[in-house]
């Protein structure tokens, strides 16, 4: 694993957010939802597409806080538009499970 610099790590943009939709992404190559994330007044709401339907159904990701990349350019995914990274972690079976705040905190704000 190469190191990397404090400047590099300051330049990600990793802010948490709250789900506040969910729905079917049936175009998608691999299964995913289509998500719409609030990161606060500043920055607004954000959509994402998301590999979590193993784990995670739509009813369960609303209102859930996620932290997320918002700093990588925009990638379409078929007809959608992904507008920032939601992050979580593989397990061994493939799985991802969602990073999260294990307290609440503000949406927008950033990880320290």
């Amino acid at each position: 694993m190469d190191p990397i610099s404090w400047d590099d790590f300051m330049q990600v943009e990793l802010r948490v957010g709250t789900i506040v939709a969910a729905e079917a992404f049936p175009q998608a190559r691999k299964p995913a939802w289509k998500l719409t994330v609030d990161f606060g007044p500043d920055i607004g709401q954000r959509r994402s597409s998301a590999q979590l339907t193993a784990l995670y159904q739509p009813a369960q990701l609303i209102g859930k806080q996620v932290l997320a990349v918002l700093n990588f350019p925009p990638k379409q995914i078929g007809p959608f538009v992904s507008e920032c990274l939601v992050t979580g972690f593989y397990r061994d079976d493939g799985a991802v499970v969602l990073a999260v705040p294990d307290q609440p905190v503000p949406n927008g704000a950033r990880l320290a």
